[in-house]
């Protein structure tokens, strides 16, 4: 089928929105139309160059939409379900998938992580050439072909446009503070970053009961925002941040601070906010080639850890349903994540707004 797409032929150069050819879904996959799409650092960093990917490639892996055809043996999707795009989809049956942590699947890495779909064969074409799915999902398009586990039933009841962040910013800045650091009630929480992911990451610990919540950004409209999701402070990151931090905290440090920006810098920040035995959870990812760097005598003497978590450190076909569930009981905000809508054609506009953005998502619609 003719779709639209917009495609990146080139790394740092403008993506192009073009006419392509979709094939019909294979075995295990389901055709997709989209009807939302969050703009997300992640699509920025391989738009840009931050990240090596082969190209062409059509970018976009965070939205939400309706099943238009199901290809044969899919089971658990019929055409018009509502559904969340996941790039994460779990073969459940790697040791990872065994252990429980979906979001380690082998195959992820093996397939996903190569902008392939698990069945191997190409959908996506254009100007005579097969046109990679971007971590499998491709939603900077009309359509998109993913695999059956890729695409996470929700209700119907739930405006799709609500849901554009949904498979990405939310599920892992909430997962990160649920699942893997598992905070408890009343604890005092930093927050580096209060774009997509740190909002997130805020709401997930107004909804673990936290007492003290900072927000820690270097832009005023971001840290406002933070405040409408559950923050009771904020902190210019332009000033002493860990004093800062211990001085809201009663000198002590956060119990947990979590880095959503993953740069060298921000790691150091979040080091020397945390307490002493208090956690450090990177969810941010920078260039590849970042590399962090902190003084080992006080980590060990002050006994602090340093965990990674990605994608929200859980079961995505298990948290996004119940995440769904929150923000029908009003206790999960969606809709005050989209600050900015977009047509596809504007898609360049979006990422250059997403470089300087006053925080909050971009999102595209259809």
């Amino acid at each position: 089928m003719r779709i639209n797409a917009a495609i990146l032929w080139e790394q740092a150069q403008p993506l192009s929105v073009e006419p392509a050819e979709l094939d019909p879904p294979g075995p295990g996959e389901v055709l997709v139309e989209v009807r939302a799409a969050g703009v997300c650092h992640s699509d920025l960093h391989p738009a840009r160059g931050d990240w090596p990917v082969k190209t062409p490639v059509v970018l976009g892996h965070e939205g939400a939409g309706v099943v238009r055809e199901v290809g044969p043996a899919v089971t658990t999707l019929r055409v018009g379900d509502h559904v969340v795009l996941s790039w994460a989809p779990a073969c459940g049956e790697c040791p990872s998938c065994r252990e429980g942590r979906a979001v380690l699947c082998d195959r992820v890495e093996k397939v996903t992580f190569r902008n392939k779909l698990p069945g191997g064969v190409p959908r996506l074409h254009a100007r005579d050439r097969d046109v990679a799915p971007f971590l499998g999902t491709a939603c900077f398009a009309d359509f998109a072909v993913v695999p059956e586990s890729a695409a996470i039933k929700v209700s119907p009841d739930v405006p799709l446009d609500a849901l554009a962040t949904l498979g990405c910013a939310v599920i892992t800045g909430v997962g990160a503070v649920l699942n893997a650091a598992q905070v408890p009630k009343g604890s005092r929480v930093a927050v580096i970053g209060a774009g997509g992911v740190g909002l997130n990451i805020v709401q997930g610990a107004a909804i673990a009961g936290c007492e003290t919540i900072i927000a820690i950004d270097r832009r005023p409209a971001p840290l406002a925002i933070a405040k409408q999701f559950g923050a009771t402070d904020t902190v210019d990151a332009s000033a002493d941040v860990a004093a800062a931090v211990r001085q809201l905290t009663n000198g002590r440090g956060a119990d947990y601070v979590f880095d959503s920006v993953g740069s060298p810098a921000t790691l150091t920040i979040a080091l020397a906010a945390s307490k002493k035995g208090g956690t450090v959870v990177v969810t941010g990812l920078s260039r590849v080639d970042a590399q962090g760097v902190f003084n080992l005598f006080p980590f060990v003497m002050q006994e602090k850890r340093l965990i990674g978590s990605v994608y929200g450190s859980g079961q995505p076909r298990r948290d996004i349903p119940r995440l769904v569930s929150l923000f029908q009981e009003g206790r999960l905000k969606l809709r005050e994540l989209v600050a900015r809508k977009y047509a596809l054609a504007a898609i360049n506009d979006a990422l250059l707004a997403l470089e300087s953005s006053d925080g909050a998502r971009g999102v595209i619609t259809w």
